[in-house]
């Protein structure tokens, strides 16, 4: 194998080398903000389960009837 030959596999690897870690970064950070929203989801959940299990007294079935004319 010739020195050019091999200078350009080197060259070839060090480009996919960048494009890899330029993937590398990009996904961890979708991993990130995916897990951000996982998060903000789970609040947003956990406070929707605390109003339905707080407002299921009387006030709340009277808010679901519609009057009767």
């Amino acid at each position: 194998m010739t020195q050019n030959a091999s200078d350009d596999r080197i060259t070839n690897l060090e480009i996919k080398l960048s494009f890899t870690e330029d993937l590398i970064e990009k996904l961890n950070e979708t991993v990130y903000k995916q897990q951000q929203q996982i998060e903000f989801l789970y609040r947003e959940l956990k406070a929707i389960k605390e109003q339905a299990s707080s407002g299921s007294g009387a006030g709340s079935l009277k808010d679901e009837i519609p009057p009767h004319y």
